[in-house]
């Protein structure tokens, strides 16, 4: 199976699972009444807004995975994501950018695959 394939089935089944939890949630509680974790009906929003975080790291990590070569570092970057979400995710991109030469324009880190 091509990358470009699996990346399609990837975020169609991540788009797919976020709408229809989302959907379903919202026939359980309006989102305008949720609390936080006050009252039991509230958890169908803090699961709704977990899955859509991590959905979101997931996302990030496709990125780290084209960007890292060796799979140790993507597997250590994936556990770290998934740990601790964004503040890995800032260290990553910050990472990426100390590694640009003082020349190198910024957008340089989005294609260029590490060593």
């Amino acid at each position: 199976m091509s990358t470009k394939t699996s990346l399609k089935i990837l975020f169609s089944c991540i788009l797919l699972s976020l709408a229809i939890y989302t959907g379903w949630a919202s026939t359980r509680q309006a989102v305008q009444h949720w609390g936080g974790l006050t009252t039991g009906t509230d958890r169908y929003w803090t699961i709704a807004t977990f899955l859509d975080a991590y959905c979101g790291f997931l996302t990030f990590y496709v990125w780290v995975h084209y960007k890292e070569r060796r799979w140790p570092k993507r597997v250590a970057w994936f556990v770290a994501i998934m740990l601790l979400g964004n503040m890995a995710m800032s260290s990553y991109v910050l990472l990426q950018l100390l590694r640009l030469r003082p020349e190198e324009d910024a957008a340089g880190i989005l294609l260029a695959r590490n060593p």
